[in-house]
């Protein structure tokens, strides 16, 4: 299957999930708020543009704020860690090119302590940022905290088990120079 229409189905998938599953299901509690559809955004392949990059993160976020009726907010968090996402992996990516070959973050690229500080980062990152243009409007600063600390963490934990099922067939890539 082609990068293309894997990335396509990805982001189909994602946003049904979120949109269908996440934002439908009664939640347990004001705090607990989960999103996992930014995920497609962390496993977009390395080698695509940044440019391609930012305009892919507005239109899942522009996705999912037509279907959730926000104005804008999930379109301002994607696009915040779509533009982050390259620094990031600037971090976490081995600096010796022999030993950095693969076409998109997963475990094995990073390894796994490093892809979880990749994907925590930037689920943070998309979070606070997601839940303060929420909270500009009501609330209070402590609860604003505990929305986001909260959310990460459902997040983070989502993240880890959709590797852990969905494990990718990760190709080298055959031009490492």
């Amino acid at each position: 299957m082609s990068d293309l229409v894997k990335n396509i189905l990805r982001f189909v998938l994602f946003v049904f999930i979120q949109v269908y599953v996440l934002d439908v299901m009664p939640h347990l509690h004001q705090l607990i708020t989960p999103y996992i559809y930014f995920l497609f955004i962390l496993w977009l392949p390395f080698y695509m543009k940044r440019g391609w990059v930012l305009l892919l993160g507005f239109l899942l976020g522009l996705t999912v704020d037509y279907f959730s009726m926000t104005p804008g907010l999930h379109a301002a968090a994607c696009t915040l860690v779509a533009y982050l996402r390259p620094f990031v992996i600037n971090v976490f990516a081995s600096k010796d090119t022999s030993e950095f070959n693969y076409r998109e973050p997963s475990p094995k690229a990073f390894g796994v302590s490093g892809y979880a500080l990749y994907a925590l980062i930037l689920t943070f990152v998309h979070n606070f940022y997601l839940l303060f243009l929420e909270w500009l409007s009501f609330g209070s600063f402590i609860n604003f905290l505990m929305k986001v600390i909260i959310a990460t963490a459902i997040s983070m934990l989502m993240i880890l088990i959709a590797e852990l099922i969905f494990p990718r067939q990760l190709k080298y890539r055959t031009n490492t120079a």
